[in-house]
């Protein structure tokens, strides 16, 4: 019944006030494909429709929270777009019933430790506090992948030009240690030169690009993995069509897969 509310609270929402979000294409779409059951990528459109309108798209946030609550079993991401829609809408109809949803995911979490954090209000309180911890080292990590994916350049550098010291690497490879690269000895450029002006028998092909490999961990959906690898989970199809000889469609994922990165 709780559902059911909320649902009718996205389509009879304040349309005066937030007309240009209902009826953007991607919010549309969005509406269409939770209809025909595509919970996945309805999720995606709603994710766009935020991207696009930033602070201004409440009922997208609203139905990317039920769908990470109830479709996709991710309380942390869906307490993030619920306590958002109550930051642009604190005085909706359907805001106590958000409360509530809030509540019942942070329930959802707290089972899922090792201690039962709620018995408390001492340990409410900690509990707390982890979600917000979490909440903000998740946006952090999305902030960053987003920047990674685009190749924003630094804002405090005078041209633009991203900083040297600026570390650019993904966060699963932050930490490693790489060999250095060491200069070359003066006969090795002279011979290199030599090298290079001799005409070439044959032109190399480029070696072939390495495939990176995943193996699918519990829970783990094929829009999760496109957001880990590449900062946004919309790109989930381009996983699908590479491993098309395994997965018949999105919701074939099992846990110990090993699917193919493009």
């Amino acid at each position: 019944m709780l559902l059911l509310l909320l649902a009718d609270g996205c389509e009879q929402g304040d349309h005066a006030a937030y007309g240009g979000e209902v009826n953007d294409p991607y919010y549309q779409r969005g509406k269409e494909l939770l209809r025909q059951g595509r919970n996945q990528e309805a999720l995606g459109a709603f994710l766009k429709v935020i991207d696009k309108r930033s602070d201004d798209a409440p009922e997208s946030h609203l139905e990317a929270g039920l769908l990470y609550q109830q479709y996709l079993k991710d309380p942390i991401a869906a307490i993030y777009h619920f306590r958002k829609y109550l930051e642009l809408q604190p005085n909706s109809r359907q805001a106590d019933l958000v409360r509530q949803r809030i509540d019942a995911a942070m329930r959802d979490f707290a089972r899922s430790l090792p201690a039962q954090p709620l018995e408390s209000q001492a340990a409410r309180l900690e509990f707390m506090s982890r979600i917000d911890e979490l909440q903000k080292e998740n946006l952090q990590l999305k902030e960053e992948l987003a920047a990674l994916h685009q190749g924003r350049p630094n804002p405090g550098s005078p041209d633009g030009a991203a900083a040297p010291d600026a570390d650019l690497s993904p966060p699963a490879t932050r930490g490693l240690r790489l060999s250095p690269v060491t200069a070359a000895s003066p006969a090795t450029v002279t011979k290199r030169s030599s090298t290079a002006r001799q005409p070439a028998a044959a032109t190399a092909s480029p070696p072939p690009a390495a495939v990176r490999r995943h193996v699918v961990a519990q829970g783990e959906t094929l829009y999760k993995i496109a957001q880990r690898y590449y900062g946004s989970g919309a790109k989930w199809p381009e996983i699908l069509e590479a491993n098309r000889d395994v997965l018949k469609n999105e919701n074939s994922v099992r846990a110990g897969m090993e699917l193919r990165i493009p």
